[in-house]
C-alpha cells in the first residue's frame, strides 16, 4: 500500500510539473540602448503591456533599456544567437551588418517631412528592405520613428565652415562618415553608451541626435551649443530572431503582431511631441544655447551635403535612392 501510495504521489507530482511547464510563459528579451523615457523606450514599454495583455500572460516581455543587457556592437550578434529575441536598433546599424541598403535612411536632407518618410517605411520600399534581413536570420516587424536630428558642439554651428576640424561622433555608417567629411569635420565612430563621457572629456567635440536622445543622455550638459538643423533622420527597426518568431504558436504570433502595430502607432505619434519637449527642456536648462537655422543657412547646409547622395549611389544603390526621391516628390517635396 505504501509503495502504491508513493507511485500515485510521484505521478501526481510529475503531472503537476508537466502542467507548470506547459503553462510557463514564453519569455521575450527586448534589448535596446536608449533610456526608458525616450520615444523608443516608451514604445518598448507600451509593447510589453499590449503583448502581455493580448496573449493573456502566455508571453512575458522583459525590456532591457540603456544598454543594460547588450551594447551597440553586441546586440545584433546576441539576437542571431538567440540570447535576445527582440531589438530596436537604429537603421544605421544594418550597414556594417552587411545590409548596406538601410543606410539610405542616413542620407542628409532625404526626407522633407514625416509624410514623405512614412510613404517609404509603410510602403513597398520598407517591406522590401525588411526582406533583405531574412538571410541574416532576422525578421523585421516595424519601423519606429525618432525624428530629425540636431547638431551639438561647444561652438556655434551655423554654416558648414563652422565644422572644420571638429571631431564629430557618428554611428558606424559610411553615409554619416561622408556627411561629416562633406561638412569639413572628422567623423569618430562611438557606441551610444560612450558618447556622454567622450563629449565631457573632449574625446569628441560634438555629435548629432534627435533632441530626445540628446536630452535624456544629458549631452546638453557638456555641449554649449545645439543647432536645430533637421539635416538627417533617426529611426529604428523592431526586429526579432527569425527562428524564434517562426517557432511561435500561430495564435501567439498573431497577437504579438497586433500588439506591435498598436505600439508602432503610439511610437510614431509621440516621437515629435517628445522631441519638441526635450528641445524646450534643453533651452530651459540654460546649459546649451539652442539655435534654429534660417532658410538661407539651411540652403548652405543642403548645398554642402548634396554630393553625399551622389557619392553613396554605388554603395546603397542608385535605383533605391531614385525610388525614394520619387516618393518624397509625391509627398510634395522636390
Amino acid at each position: 500500500m505504501q509503495f502504491k501510495a508513493l507511485v500515485m504521489a510521484l505521478s501526481a507530482a510529475l503531472a503537476m510539473s508537466a502542467e507548470a511547464v506547459a503553462q510557463a510563459p514564453i519569455v521575450i528579451k527586448f534589448s535596446h540602448v536608449v533610456a526608458s523615457d525616450t520615444p523608443k523606450g516608451k514604445a518598448a514599454e507600451r509593447f510589453k503591456q499590449l503583448a502581455e495583455s493580448a496573449t493573456k500572460g502566455r508571453v512575458r516581455i522583459e525590456v532591457y533599456p540603456n544598454s543594460t543587457l547588450y551594447k551597440d556592437k553586441e546586440e545584433l550578434e546576441a539576437l542571431q544567437l538567440g540570447a535576445a529575441q527582440m531589438l530596436a536598433p537604429s537603421l544605421a546599424k544594418f550597414g556594417p551588418f552587411g545590409v548596406k541598403e538601410f543606410e539610405i535612411f542616413d542620407l542628409p536632407y532625404l526626407f522633407s517631412s514625416k509624410d514623405a518618410l512614412y510613404r517609404v517605411t509603410e510602403g513597398p520600399i520598407g517591406r522590401d528592405l525588411f526582406k533583405k534581413l531574412e538571410s541574416k536570420g532576422i525578421t523585421g516587424l516595424a519601423y519606429w520613428d525618432n525624428g530629425f536630428k540636431v547638431m551639438s558642439a561647444n561652438k556655434p554651428l551655423r554654416l558648414p565652415a563652422d565644422f572644420k576640424g571638429l571631431n564629430m561622433r557618428i554611428q558606424s555608417s559610411k553615409v554619416l562618415d561622408s556627411q561629416m567629411r562633406a561638412l569639413g569635420a572628422n567623423p569618430q565612430v562611438l557606441g551610444f553608451a560612450d558618447v556622454y563621457q567622450a563629449l565631457k572629456t573632449g574625446v569628441v567635440d560634438g555629435t548629432e541626435n534627435p533632441p530626445s536622445n540628446l536630452y535624456t543622455q544629458r549631452m546638453h550638459e557638456v555641449q554649449k551649443h545645439v543647432t536645430v538643423s533637421n539635416h538627417g533622420y533617426l529611426g529604428y527597426a523592431v526586429i526579432v530572431n527569425r527562428k524564434f518568431w517562426d517557432g511561435l504558436p500561430t495564435d501567439i504570433r498573431t497577437a504579438l503582431e497586433g500588439a506591435m502595430k498598436e505600439a508602432t502607432r503610439y511610437a510614431n505619434a509621440i516621437a515629435q511631441q517628445e522631441n519638441d519637449a526635450a528641445l524646450e527642456a534643453v533651452r530651459k536648462s540654460g546649459k546649451s544655447v539652442v539655435y534654429v537655422l534660417n532658410e538661407k543657412e539651411r540652403e548652405e547646409w543642403r548645398k554642402a551635403l548634396l554630393p553625399v547622395q551622389k557619392e553613396m549611389e554605388s554603395r546603397i544603390g542608385k535605383d533605391l535612392i531614385s525610388s525614394i526621391n520619387k516618393e518624397t516628390a509625391s509627398a510634395g517635396f522636390k
